[in-house]
């Protein structure tokens, strides 16, 4: 990746991060800036990313300058609320997305997902670019009765809510990277765990929201469990099973991003259904719910695929594994509320990015070789 695309990821996610605490110079009711939060971060930083990780060039490529194009005006779209033009722009770029999965899995439908001989961090990868595609094609529908038609009213069904499963396809692409790199050579077992690894997580994610929509207490809370320990699995296997190159730790932090994202979404539905689900209880639990999934879950695979032709580097030291959680888990949470820490949050924050972004680290030219002999499988 050049200097100048990583300069413009850096830009776009540091705005990204940014938005969401510009709450404390403008007020929601005058413009909702936590769109842009979404948007730049979800599908224009990711979405890209997965494109130009698919496209395995060193360069992004027309159809992925058009997505971000794209995809940046659908962003400023929704922000601004023009929703005649927002409901034809995702349509565009499920097409872009869609020529790039089939042009890479050979395959208009995905076959791929219900093949045995189809390797675990494929399906994950099919399925994240699968999911990203149908997630922008439900996204004109969902407009035109929210904003229009109204014809389905669902409380918890609201545009905001709708605009976060963006964020799904980059945990799918962050799995095939973490399977991606654990070893080919496995027991019977460890196989199989794998693929009910890939089943539990789609299936039950997706079941998960229908229950959320659904307002069922139990089921969402049995869910969300079972995913918790499907989570610890996968850590367990990845653990066990990565091979030792030079980000393994740093996947294995994402992997606890992902595990404390659970906990607190477990914690999150227990208090939604108790006398104590007020604001001042909530929001500092979603908040730091959704910073952990976003900047520390979803960063950690995005990083490693952004930089998937410049390993070996080193993510996998301390400082830079410190300096993601001291960010995520204390700086932007409490930034959401005192100004003083959002500062330090995105000072913080684009340290990070640097690291993450322009860091070279010294050259182990064995794991080098192992390392893009896996990642371009």
């Amino acid at each position: 990746m050049s200097w100048q695309l990583k300069t413009l990821f850096l830009v776009m996610m540091t705005t990204a991060l940014a938005c969401g605490f510009l709450h404390h110079l403008v007020p929601p009711s005058v413009h909702n800036f936590e769109r842009l939060h979404i948007f730049l971060f979800n599908l224009c930083g990711g979405g890209t990313l997965l494109l130009y990780f698919t496209e395995e060039q060193q360069k992004l490529t027309r159809r992925g300058r058009l997505f971000l194009a794209l995809a940046l005006a659908f962003a400023l779209c929704a922000f601004f609320e023009w929703y005649l033009p927002a409901m034809l722009i995702p349509l565009m770029l499920a097409h872009l997305v869609e020529q790039v999965r089939i042009d890479h899995f050979g395959s208009r439908f995905p076959r791929g997902l219900f093949s045995f001989h189809e390797s675990v961090p494929r399906k994950f990868h099919q399925a994240a670019l699968l999911c990203l595609s149908l997630g922008l094609c439900f996204s004109s529908p969902v407009i035109l009765n929210s904003v229009y038609l109204k014809w389905v009213t669902i409380e918890k069904l609201k545009l905001d809510t709708f605009f976060l499963g963006f964020s799904f396809p980059l945990s799918l692409i962050s799995m095939s990277v973490i399977f991606s790199l654990m070893k080919k050579e496995a027991l019977r077992l460890t196989c199989l765990l794998k693929e009910a690894a890939f089943w539990i997580i789609n299936l039950g994610v997706i079941i998960f929201f229908v229950f959320i929509l659904a307002n069922m207490f139990a089921s969402q809370v049995t869910i969300a469990l079972i995913l918790f320990g499907t989570v610890a699995l996968i850590f367990y296997l990845y653990w066990h099973e990565g091979m030792p190159l030079q980000q393994k730790a740093f996947l294995s932090s994402g992997i606890l991003f992902l595990l404390a994202t659970s906990i607190t979404g477990i914690a999150y539905i227990l208090l939604s259904f108790t006398s104590a689900y007020t604001p001042a209880h909530s929001v500092p639990l979603l908040r730091l719910h959704a910073f952990t999934a976003l900047y520390g879950w979803n960063l950690s695979g995005l990083a490693v695929i952004s930089r998937h032709n410049d390993f070996p580097l080193q993510l996998h030291s301390r400082p830079v594994i410190f300096l993601h959680w001291l960010t995520v888990l204390v700086l932007c949470p409490f930034g959401y509320f005192v100004p003083v820490f959002a500062v330090l949050a995105v000072g913080a924050y684009v340290a990070l990015l640097l690291r993450l972004f322009f860091n070279r680290g010294a050259l182990d030219h064995r794991l080098a070789a192992v390392q893009q002999s896996t990642l371009h499988e």
